[in-house]
């Protein structure tokens, strides 16, 4: 399978389903802006959680570095406090992950990501995300 194949099954192909929050919008904004007040901060939905395929050697590099080998793609960002992206509707691809908590914040080193719904965890090589960037 070439790499567009790949990058086309990872973004529109079946997952692990992962549960994110129910929370409204609204409901979320305040939630993220009572947790993380000096943070920017991002809600999406239709959300994948990448397990980056690595080598042993860079998974630690990676851990060293204060960070996970795993990616967060959003098919639709809902809200973006920082205005960075067209809200609502556009996509956007994170950084790495620094830290999960509450089930639904993924945090990388420059903003928090709130889960909204359902989304997909998968695997993927570091050559399949190149078409991302």
């Amino acid at each position: 399978m070439d790499e567009l194949n790949k990058l086309g099954e990872l973004l529109y192909g079946p997952g692990e389903a992962m549960q994110g929050t129910e929370m409204s919008v609204e409901d979320a904004i305040e939630f993220v802006q009572e947790r993380y007040p000096s943070r920017p901060f991002c809600l999406v939905r239709d959300w994948i959680w990448i397990d980056l395929e690595l080598p042993d050697r860079l998974i630690q590099e990676v851990q060293n570095d204060q960070q996970q080998p795993v990616l967060l793609y959003a098919h639709n960002v809902v809200h973006d406090y920082a205005e960075r992206f067209p809200a609502p509707g556009s996509y956007v691809r994170t950084t790495l992950l620094v830290s999960f908590s509450e089930g639904f914040i993924f945090q990388t080193r420059n903003t928090v990501y709130v889960l909204l719904g359902t989304g997909k965890r998968k695997r993927a090589k570091p050559e399949v995300l190149r078409g991302l960037f």
